[in-house]
């Protein structure tokens, strides 16, 4: 469910943000394994399991967006376009990972090699390995945040629930008196109305 209120967003965003440290972590702990590529192929699993559970947490997964009406759903993909995600409301697979891990494949291509360098290279990987995890996973809560922070926005700019009418008003209250472009003294209330 899309957070209603800037409150919620910024509860969902904090429990996102908590959530991507920890895969984070785990991300820079798999470069202890000293077999080449198992960090990276970790990693695309880890981010195929990561980047839904941001979605599902703010509410833009596939599967959410799709039980929206059109008129909200298209408005959330317009703001998903403006900051061009690629995740967001979209099936998370193994080709769609791969091209988020392109956005940061210096740093994965560093970490697979520093790997290698001796005393140094497994710490100087697990610290890119982290680092590239969490720039990933970071730029999706961030993504996920403004495209709710929007949707919040636009809105609060809607008008929610119509005021009442006037003609409403002075049902609720007899003394208010209605005017109406005829000049007549309709809407008054019965004893003011004996008066003219």
């Amino acid at each position: 469910m899309i957070p209603a209120t800037l409150e919620q967003l910024e509860q969902v965003r904090k429990e996102c943000r908590t959530m991507v440290k920890k895969r984070a972590t785990a991300s820079a702990g798999t470069t202890l394994v000293p077999l080449p590529g198992t960090d990276v192929l970790a990693d695309v699993g880890m981010l195929m399991q990561l980047l839904p559970a941001i979605n599902n947490k703010f509410g833009l997964s596939q599967k959410q967006l799709d039980g929206l009406d059109p008129e909200t759903k298209s408005m959330i993909y317009g703001f998903v376009m403006s900051i061009g995600s690629k995740v967001i409301g979209r099936m998370v697979t193994k080709e769609l990972v791969v091209v988020v891990l392109k956005r940061v494949g210096v740093r994965v291509a560093t970490k697979s090699v520093a790997k290698f360098v001796p005393f140094a290279g497994q710490g100087l990987a697990a610290a890119l390995s982290f680092t590239a995890m969490r720039y990933v996973g970071n730029k999706h809560v961030e993504d996920c945040y403004e495209v709710v922070k929007r949707m919040i926005e636009q809105r609060e700019l809607l008008p929610g629930e119509p005021a009442p009418s006037a003609l409403e008003e002075a049902d609720e209250d007899p003394k208010l008196e209605v005017k109406t472009s005829s000049g007549d003294n309709e809407g008054k209330a019965p004893e003011d109305s004996k008066k003219d």
